[in-house]
């Protein structure tokens, strides 16, 4: 393991140990124990990162109760043989329509409502195509865990329009991919879509 990302584990370890003492301690004094632990953690996460501590606090320290995953799901939709991506507003960066699973939706219902605001889309989730780590697949690495859940989807209506995420909606080839938001997807997982779209036989890939 690279020296900086064995940094990032050993903070993060620290994080999550403190948050579920938090959560399950009962004495007051292991309580402001761990409170210091969280807080060293997130000094930790900042001189490594460099994120202002807002951030930090955030995107960091922000949870409560036992420390799980985020999830996050994408849309793979395919036209004649090409994918559609979006372009993202603030990195001129492409990614399959997708994003962070709204605390009252199923992953299928998230995939179908992302599609719908990034790229103008009516879709129908009809498989899973994987279910990913993202540390294990994207970069940068992040200090808390996502999985990324994909979705192959039949396109049912619709058109794009400019909104605030996204300014571009293209169908590309896989040969002829634009610049990628690899935090979002890299060119590997946007292959995998396409061997399941021209594969009626795939099997859900998880790890």
């Amino acid at each position: 393991m690279e020296k900086n990302n064995q940094f990032l584990k050993w903070t993060t370890d620290l994080q999550s140990i403190a948050q579920a003492g938090l959560e399950y301690g009962r004495d007051a004094f292991d309580k402001e124990r761990y409170q210091k632990i969280r807080k060293i953690a997130g000094e930790m996460m900042q001189a490594q990162t460099g994120l202002p501590k807002e951030k930090i606090d955030t995107l960091f320290l922000g949870d409560e109760g036992y420390q799980t995953p985020k999830i996050d799901t994408r849309a793979a939709i395919f036209k004649d043989g090409k994918i559609l991506l979006v372009r993202e507003k603030s990195t001129q960066t492409w990614s399959l329509p997708g994003g962070w699973n709204d605390y009252n939706c199923t992953t299928a219902e998230n995939c179908v409502k992302e599609a719908r605001e990034e790229a103008g889309r009516i879709v129908k989730p009809v498989k899973v195509i994987a279910i990913q780590d993202r540390n294990h697949h994207n970069k940068p690495i992040r200090a808390t865990n996502i999985t990324k859940i994909f979705y192959l989807c039949k396109e049912i209506s619709g058109q794009f329009e400019p909104n605030d995420e996204t300014d571009a909606c293209e169908y590309f080839a896989l040969d002829n991919l634009p610049n990628l938001s690899l935090g979002r997807n890299t060119e590997e997982q946007i292959a995998m879509c396409f061997k399941v779209n021209n594969d009626p036989n795939w099997e859900t890939y998880f790890e």
